[in-house]
């Protein structure tokens, strides 16, 4: 979605609602340092959500929004789940997939776009859940990592299946019981960056959404790497509060006791040698970029 696209005619300005009129007016797209700071004042990063209150996949999507790279010109991926219920009200284009074959939808579309778009780039990300990604789409999300395709594999990791009650998931962690799971997890947490580092991705980060400054680094950097290298794939915990028992304020504190040294969710990265390389020279020009526009600013 270009701003160009949500431009209104002169002749009808008056009478288009003034939501509308304000996100013409205050959209971030091309914006070249947009980031997680630009939420609360700009109406593309979900102004509004139908999830619950308090719900911390609801600040992982804000987050993620707000960080991608090009957003204009990116297209997201989504499968059935809560995340399905955010799409209709983000200004970024997406596409809902059935349940699990969110890789394979992303791999054709990825593919087509650079056939449609050679001059141009395109970004395509998948947003799925832990069910959609490791239990009945490991199958599609694996092929799309052996086959090297270019883009970004988020999964939001709320260790059950969430939206139909709470049954038990291959990544729910040990022990736990849930209401449509009263036995308990007997297995432990399928290691999923792991496999994706064995797998071929190129950059692998398992961490929690409680720090915005983070996550618009990973997600930038995942999706700079996806574009000129390969596969990556970012493990997000977003804890569904209400099937662990928890209240609307409880959410944050619930991922950063899961992000401790020690705990299940701290912070991992792994990054490839060519995916190092290009951290680098993008850091390069990115320090070059704001040396000319501060001496540019000295001059004015």
């Amino acid at each position: 979605m270009s701003k160009e696209k949500i431009k209104i005619s002169e002749a009808l300005y008056d009478i288009m609602p003034s939501d509308y009129q304000d996100l013409v007016k205050s959209a971030t797209y091309g914006k070249e340092d947009r980031g997680w700071k630009d939420i609360g004042n700009n109406k593309e990063l979900i102004e509004q959500h139908s999830l619950c209150a308090g719900c911390p996949e609801s600040m992982a999507f804000r987050y993620i929004l707000a960080s991608l790279p090009n957003p204009e010109d990116t297209v997201m991926v989504g499968s059935t789940g809560c995340t399905s219920l955010v799409f209709p009200m983000v200004a970024v284009h997406n596409i809902h997939s059935l349940f699990g074959n969110q890789n394979a939808i992303a791999s054709g579309l990825k593919r087509a776009l650079s056939v449609r778009f050679p001059d141009r780039t395109k970004d395509v990300v998948v947003l799925a859940g832990d069910g959609a990604t490791v239990d009945i789409g490991l199958d599609m999300t694996l092929q799309a990592w052996f086959r090297q395709e270019k883009f970004t594999t988020i999964c939001f990791d709320n260790e059950l299946y969430a939206n139909t009650g709470g049954q038990e998931s291959g990544l729910m962690q040990k022990g736990f019981v849930a209401k449509m799971a009263p036995v308990g997890k007997l297995f432990d947490k399928v290691r999923l960056p792991e496999i994706a580092r064995e797998s071929g991705c190129h950059y692998v980060v398992n961490c929690t959404v409680s720090k915005p400054s983070l996550v618009e680094k990973v997600i930038r950097n995942a999706v700079h790497i996806a574009r000129e290298i390969g596969p990556t794939y970012l493990q997000l915990y977003t804890p569904c509060i209400l099937e662990i028992g928890k209240n609307s304020m409880e959410g944050l504190q619930e991922m950063r006791d899961s992000e401790k040294p020690t705990e299940r969710f701290a912070y991992k990265e792994y990054v490839s040698e060519p995916a190092k390389q290009l951290l680098a020279e993008l850091a390069a020009k990115d320090k070059e970029r704001k040396a000319a526009a501060k001496q540019l600013a000295g001059k004015a």
